[in-house]
């Protein structure tokens, strides 16, 4: 029995049951946020059981396109090592939705195992729930008495809730299972060892094949269990491991589902497979699982990318090249043709991926290129650590490895393990930040050493009181950064406050009686405040006078004490979810990341942009205290960041106890009144998870309403018109009118085309051919002439060329019989054709358009159709 024909009796046979057999969800999961990919066979109908949709069928059965590799079931690891892990696998399965119970899933699964697979019924066991007495959750004594109709009692085994209680969730549906496991060893050991002792022991060859769920219970959010009003049946059997048993083998990858990709393998790197653990045969073993999951993902739109679901297919399609680079000897990409293999195999089951074979392939294949461009030098310098008599690669090595080759660190951890080396992830952590802070500086960035000029000392920051101080230059630096010098210089004290927390840094002058400097940029690198400057003094060792730009400190203020008020606000318009994630605050407007699910509705974003104007208005008096010990401040309950690292003593900025408290180093209004106004003017999602607000205030605000205020005069002179809304839906009432009248006159012209063309259809051996210049008014039309030219004339083969807004563009269109018999490809003859116009396009076999730039070249490429056919 094949594995094709195992499949269909398992469809076959539930079909005769009642049941509908529905097509496999996507194996990338679109909407559900807690799940980048469909990990087991009920995923589609989670609404279904949750009560948020009515079942549209009582019985279900399918096979489901699955993938465990991240999160709970992360097996990656395992996979291609061991004989029955996989990243993708079918899950073959039925259901029940209030419909048949216990009785019908156990008597049907004994049915199928027995009967139409003839799995021997004495290298079966089955288990039951045993019951737990801290849930007050009896024996499953209906599972095991429908069992003893079937199978012997000392081959039922009672199984605890671990294994055998299935829960979907913190919350929702959940009830007891029964598994059927089959104990594959050789009569040999099975003489020795009763195969019963094995069950849910991870023995290799005593493996569980089918899950039989039995929902009974709903879990409540306070973690009690309350009875359904219906009881739901939920199964799932591997499908790779239902081959294995039926074919009598003791691995997975030694059945036809994947014999015949390693077998292609083994052909393309001339190694045989030997069915032992050797690398190479891990190595078949690795490729042959991870191409179906790179296939299937990329089938089902999830790319390869460097974060979320994308991050975790690149991952396995690295992990398969660096397997097939080091063990089996592929130095060029080979994945790719795994690809066809694997879409032409698959494509009377799964037939979106054999429709999509040739985008698979090419997304595969630059994927491949970009990772052996890189993998070749990066394993020389990974095994030239493993030389190492410590046994460790340092972080900093991890690093390099990950920033210039392109190595993730897992994988650097993998191949280290296997040479028997641990990776100090630590290093690596702290190595990564260090290249984190250095990204911000300048690229081609060069500094000289620090020329001292005073005592050198911690400067004093002076900022939040004044904005003016005298000030005496300790030391300085040239930088050179993108071909242009500057200067940073050092203070023994400063009223400039250094970039931190979103904050800018302070913009001004330092001046003497000889000279005036601006300060053009203020830091903070290694606690040491730096002052960034065009030029040097012409004498470092003079007193200046250090003068912060006031009018831009203070609406820099009025941002950042606005974006406090803002994170309050939206903890209570949304909810205390939210976090900052991220902020921007300078003098003309502010930026603030956070966490939220969905975008904020308008009725949200006035209800945050009232209750801030509201605190802007009560002119709420600063109150900040500067050294409070940590553990004060949370008792405090000042609003902490997460992954911020705190000092033991904090800076408390706080605006209403009752309201905004936060711990904060920038500096602030000392009251609200002054930051005048508030207003939201953009908000929208960063990352999954994350949203963003722009925002501005007091001028800022001030601008905008008088653009705003001009922008509705000039409208209102326009139109002639107080009410400019209404006057505008005139005019788009107006204009929609018109544009029907358009429709009308474009379709009649179009007629009137066509029946100027027919005429001049030629005869030609079978084919009916129109090659034609015409003028028309847009490529909506051309479409449609051409379609209806199609509708109207049989064997049609025709070529149509015109001009639109200047420009030469070209249309094909062809009757489905001479694509099938004749077989020509529009797609395929317009991108000949469009090379006379210089230009370029494409389409389907029956229809396909090209544009160009080259107009006197739209006769030659009428002229060479004619010769095509």
């Amino acid at each position: 029995m094949t594995s094709s024909e195992i499949r269909q009796k398992f469809l076959n046979f539930f079909a005769s049951k009642g049941h509908q057999i529905v097509p496999s969800a996507p194996i990338v999961v679109k909407n559900d946020p807690t799940l980048m990919f469909t990990n087991a066979g009920m995923n589609q109908f989670k609404d279904w059981f949750l009560g948020n949709e009515i079942p549209k069928y009582k019985r279900v059965a399918d096979t489901q396109k699955c993938l465990r590799v991240s999160g709970k079931h992360n097996d990656l690891e395992e996979v291609g090592v061991d004989t029955y892990h996989h990243t993708m696998f079918e899950m073959l399965g039925n259901w029940s939705f209030g419909d048949y119970f216990k009785k019908e899933a156990i008597e049907w699964a004994w049915e199928l195992l027995t009967k139409v697979y003839q799995l021997p019924k004495d290298r079966l066991y089955v288990t039951v729930f045993e019951g737990d007495a801290k849930e007050g959750l009896a024996f499953d004594q209906e599972a095991h008495d429908n069992w003893k109709l079937w199978i012997d009692a000392d081959r039922i085994l009672n199984g605890n809730k671990k294994d055998n209680f299935w829960e979907m969730g913190d919350t929702g549906p959940c009830g007891p299972c029964s598994e059927i496991h089959i104990d594959l060893r050789p009569d040999a050991e099975r003489m020795k060892v009763d195969g019963k002792t094995l069950v849910n022991n991870d023995h290799p060859q005593v493996i569980e094949i089918w899950n039989n769920v039995f929902m009974e219970f709903n879990r409540k959010a306070d973690g009690t269990l309350e009875q359904l009003p219906a009881q739901h049946v939920d199964t799932g059997m591997g499908f790779e491991r239902l081959v294995r048993a039926i074919e009598g083998k003791s691995s997975n990858y030694d059945t036809d589902v994947f014999v015949p990709t390693i077998k292609f393998i083994e052909k393309h790197s001339g190694i045989a497979y030997t069915f032992a653990d050797t690398k190479q045969d891990i190595a078949m073993r690795v490729l042959a699982d991870h191409i179906r999951a790179i296939c299937f993902t990329i089938a089902d739109g999830q790319l390869p990318s460097n974060n979320g679901a994308g991050y975790v297919i690149r991952r396995i399609l690295r992990r398969a090249v660096r397997y097939q680079y080091q063990f089996l000897n592929l130095k060029e990409p080979f994945l790719c043709k795994l690809a066809e293999l694997i879409s032409d195999s698959f494509k009377n089951v799964f037939p979106e991926l054999y429709a999509q074979k040739e985008f698979v392939v090419k997304v595969i294949r630059e994927e491949e290129q970009s990772f052996l461009k890189t993998i070749a030098n990066g394993m020389t310098i990974l095994n030239a650590k493993f030389a190492s008599p410590d046994r460790v690669i340092k972080g900093v090595d991890a690093f390099e490895l990950s920033d210039t080759y392109g190595f993730p660190l897992d994988l650097t951890q993998l191949i280290s393990r296997e040479n028997k080396f641990e990776v100090d992830v630590k290093g690596f952590e702290n190595a990564l930040l260090q290249q984190k802070e250095r990204s911000r500086k300048a690229t081609e960035l060069t500094t000289d050493d620090w020329v001292l000029i005073g005592e050198e000392k911690p400067t004093s920051f002076l900022g939040y009181e004044q904005l003016v101080s005298e000030v005496n230059i300790i030391k300085y630096r040239k930088v050179k950064a993108k071909g242009k010098e500057s200067y940073q210089l050092v203070f023994n004290q400063t009223p400039f406050y250094p970039e931190g927390g979103g904050q800018v840094g302070d913009t001004g002058t330092i001046s003497n009686a000889n000279e005036k400097v601006k300060i053009i940029d203020t830091k903070k690198e290694n606690n040491l405040i730096i002052h960034f400057t065009e030029r040097l003094p012409e004498s470092v060792e003079a007193t200046f006078t250090a003068v912060v730009d006031e009018n831009k400190r203070k609406l820099t203020e009025n941002n950042h004490s606005a974006t406090h008020l803002l994170h309050a606000s939206l903890r209570k318009v949304l909810g205390t979810h939210v976090q900052q994630k991220g902020s921007l605050v300078n003098h003309e407007y502010l930026r603030f990341d956070f966490s939220h699910f969905a975008a904020m509705t308008t009725e949200e974003i006035h209800a945050v942009e009232k209750l801030v104007n509201e605190k802007i208005r009560q002119n709420i008096v600063l109150d900040e205290r500067r050294n409070v010990p940590i553990a004060e401040a949370q008792t405090m309950g000042a609003m902490m960041l997460f992954g911020e690292k705190y000092g033991e003593s904090v800076r408390v900025i706080t605006f209403d106890e009752l309201y905004s408290r936060e711990l904060c180093g920038g500096t602030h209004v000392k009251a609200t009144g002054q930051i005048g106004y508030f207003k939201i003017v953009s908000e929208a999602a960063v990352a999954a998870g994350v949203r963003r607000i722009e925002a501005i205030t007091a001028e800022a605000v001030e601008e905008l309403v008088n653009q705003q205020w001009s922008t509705v005069n000039e409208l209102k002179d326009l139109l002639k018109a107080k009410d400019i809304v209404k006057s505008v839906e005139v005019l788009v009432q107006e204009k929609a009118e018109l544009q029907k009248k358009l429709e009308v006159f474009e379709n009649e012209k179009t007629v009137l085309i066509k029946q100027q063309l027919k005429p001049n259809i030629e005869h030609v051996n079978g084919i009916n051919k129109l090659i034609a210049q015409i003028e028309i008014g847009n490529a909506d039309q051309l479409k449609n002439l051409s379609f209806q030219l199609r509708t109207e004339t049989e064997n049609l083969f025709c070529v149509l060329g015109c001009m639109l807004n200047g420009k030469p563009m070209l249309s094909i269109i062809i009757s489905d019989n001479l694509v099938a018999n004749k077989k020509l490809h529009a797609g395929n003859i317009v991108k000949e054709l469009a090379k006379e116009i210089h230009g370029g396009g494409g389409g389907q076999p029956f229809y396909a358009t090209a544009g160009g730039n080259k107009a006197d070249g739209l006769t030659a490429a009428l002229q060479k159709a004619r010769t095509l056919v």
